[in-house]
């Protein structure tokens, strides 16, 4: 593994241990050259993706691009990062179950915008302004016209709990 900070490549881990959801191995790792240390994780990758964009251009899927565009839209958002940790991994699973390597953008983005609908309002609310390329305040209006419907519909449901 390469060290970030001098770019050598005789590190060494000092400590292993599975992340929080299992889906991943944390490992803190030292430099031998820098002693500067660092986190990495291994993940198991089922097959290799491909996303397909709007225009047909093909790209590798990139992992850390996803956590990262996510990440943008939580920004100042008190979220905890196990929690957009496993949502990552949900999205990343649920792209790699499916039959065909081949991904379209599309589908990636309606899948970040589910986990985020459950995660952060104002992250979707965010997200989607891109993913849906909004141009005019009308477009904001509507998205959180549909989610004031939703949350009147959940508040009108009856309380499971109540005796």
């Amino acid at each position: 593994m390469r060290c970030p900070y001098c770019g050598s490549t005789n590190t060494q881990v000092k400590d292993s241990r599975p992340s929080e959801d299992h889906t991943a191995i944390r490992r803190r790792r030292v430099c031998a050259d820098c002693s500067g240390r660092f986190t990495t994780f291994e993940r198991v990758q089922l097959r290799e993706l491909t996303v397909v964009k709007r225009s047909g251009r093909r790209v590798p899927f990139d992992r850390d691009k996803l956590m990262r565009s996510i990440q943008i839209s939580l920004r100042k958002r008190s979220v905890d990062p196990e929690r957009v940790e496993r949502m990552v991994s949900g999205i990343v699973r649920r792209l790699e179950n499916k039959g065909d390597g081949d991904i379209k953008s599309q589908t990636i983005g309606r899948l970040v915008m589910e986990g985020l609908k459950g995660l952060d309002d104002v992250a979707y609310v965010r997200f989607a302004s891109v993913y849906k390329n909004f141009r005019e305040a009308r477009d904001f209006e509507a998205l959180l016209g549909e989610l004031a419907g939703e949350e009147d519909i959940e508040d009108s449901l009856p309380d499971v709990n109540e005796d």
